[in-house]
């Protein structure tokens, strides 16, 4: 294994751990926005690591919230006792990025804790399809990741299923190439190394949504 994709590996470690404090610590509470418990994250990253940067934006969304793709930049809602949210979040770590999304649970409602589980075992089908191909597109993975959504009755709510790590491509997704996503336009094999001849390393996200009901999930880590 070389040294980008150990440290790679590192620093996702790192970003479960946080995430792991982020519950511990009861900061997922109701009555607190999203905004508010944004900042608490942060503070606590800060805390157990130092960091202060982050290579995209920071994701907290609760409620009707958790059916926004990631470009969109909803209201700042407020944490209900019986709510579902995800958390993204893209801390840099000695330089070296990690992307983690995990939604959570809020109270016993039977359908979000299905969704937040499904999404949980969605992430591990689609990384199992992905290792099973020797050759796979960006395309044909999202794909089958909007296939995989409705095998378990969800719509998938994203306009890409993964990205790049290290390209830095988020903020600028409509006009960059989309051969940095798990996008469907992208025909390129996800398996080929980078234009030095480098492995590409990637991040699988998982977007489950219903729209009637008003509530999705999110579910993110390094692909391999």
């Amino acid at each position: 294994m070389n040294e980008a994709k150990l440290r790679l590996i590192d620093a996702e470690k790192k970003a479960s751990i946080l995430f792991d404090q982020i519950s511990n610590k009861g900061l997922i509470c109701p009555g607190k926005s999203e905004n508010e418990l944004n900042d608490d994250i942060f503070n606590l990253a800060y805390e157990m690591y130092g960091i202060k940067k982050y290579w995209h934006k920071r994701i907290v969304r609760a409620g009707k919230n958790t059916l926004k793709p990631y470009k969109e930049n909803p209201e700042n809602l407020i944490i209900q006792e019986d709510d579902i949210l995800f958390i993204d979040f893209g801390p840099i770590f000695d330089e070296w990025e990690a992307d983690y999304g995990r939604t959570y649970v809020l109270g016993k409602d039977k359908l979000k804790i299905k969704l937040m589980n499904d999404i949980s075992k969605a992430w591990k089908d689609c990384r199992d399809f992905f290792i099973s191909q020797k050759y796979i597109t960006g395309a044909e993975l999202y794909d089958y990741a909007v296939k995989n959504a409705k095998s378990y009755d969800w719509e998938f709510g994203g306009e890409i299923a993964g990205h790049l790590i290290g390209h830095f491509p988020h903020e600028k997704l409509e006009k960059e190439d989309k051969t940095n996503y798990v996008h469907p336009k992208n025909d390129i094999d996800m398996h080929a190394p980078d234009k030095n001849g480098n492995k590409r390393e990637w991040i699988l996200e998982i977007h489950f949504i219903d729209k009637e009901k008003e509530i999705g999930g999110f579910f993110e880590q390094l692909l391999t």
